[in-house]
């Protein structure tokens, strides 16, 4: 939901840690998603108006 939500804004993301999820539960752990420095501002601002949390 979140990387398609950066794409579709032009913001590119890369996902860590998506497989693990899977393995552990996604209760007991979180998938990074990454952008470029450039992006952080615009990224964090998109996501927080559609009520994803992020963090830095």
């Amino acid at each position: 939901m979140a990387r398609g939500a950066l794409a579709a804004a032009g913001i590119e993301a890369v996902l860590f840690d998506n497989n693990i999820a899977g393995l552990i539960g996604s209760g007991l752990s979180g998938v990074r998603l990454m952008v470029l420095d450039e992006d952080v501002a615009a990224a964090t601002a998109l996501l927080a108006a559609a009520g994803v949390a992020a963090q830095k």
